[in-house]
């Protein structure tokens, strides 16, 4: 009899061991994948006219948290913080704003030759930046965007800073939706663009 019970017991745990699992399937199901945007490379610059002679290597940006991942962040009062639930950039925000930065100099031919950090060659120049914004800003009913960065143009022999500046640059979304809010930052990425590839090139252009 005593034998008999034990294998009831352990029939009935079984069934409530594989009862629970199936159950736990049931009401803890997978949760969905969430949006993945992309910080795109700006189209319509302007192509220079002429390359400058020096090549160029960009470094992927410092940043500390929260800047350092894939968040898409809003700061609706200074002292905190949010993350916008169930989207994401596709990669850091240091790699993609990297990969912009990249891809404009590029299109714009405004260097002999452009390359980023993870490639191999030698390059005469350096890009290093900093980011210490990139996120949204409330004021009222409206929404910014703000992207900022401390830029450095450095001679890879001398390692030598030629020149150093700050770049802010604030651009309104067109209401709180996500996909205003995405485009917003696009339109900022592109103006800081501009930005920055006309400060590089001054800085290695002679004065007449």
């Amino acid at each position: 009899m005593i034998n008999n019970a034990i294998k009831t017991f352990k029939t009935v745990g079984t069934a409530l061991v594989v009862s629970g699992v199936m159950t736990a399937c049931t009401v803890f199901p997978s949760p969905e994948a969430p949006r993945v945007m992309d910080f795109p490379v700006p189209q319509g610059l302007q192509k220079s006219v002429t390359s400058l002679p020096q090549s160029l290597r960009v470094d992927t940006p410092f940043a500390s948290e929260p800047f350092n991942s894939t968040r898409i962040l809003a700061k609706p009062v200074p002292w905190e913080f949010r993350v916008y639930g169930g989207v994401r950039w596709r990669d850091t925000v240091p790699v993609i704003l990297r990969d912009m930065l990249v891809g404009v100099f590029r299109a714009t031919a405004s260097f002999r030759d452009v390359i980023m950090d993870t490639g191999p060659g030698n390059t005469d120049l350096n890009l290093a930046t900093e980011i210490t914004a990139f996120h949204t800003v409330s004021q009222g009913d409206s929404t910014r965007v703000t992207i900022a960065i401390y830029g450095q143009l450095i001679d890879n022999r001398s390692r030598e800073t030629l020149c150093s500046d700050n770049f802010i640059v604030s651009m309104p979304a067109g209401d709180k939706s996500i996909d205003s809010i995405v485009q917003a930052f696009g339109s900022a990425g592109e103006r800081l663009a501009e930005e920055v590839i006309d400060w590089a090139r001054a800085c290695e252009t002679p004065p007449n």
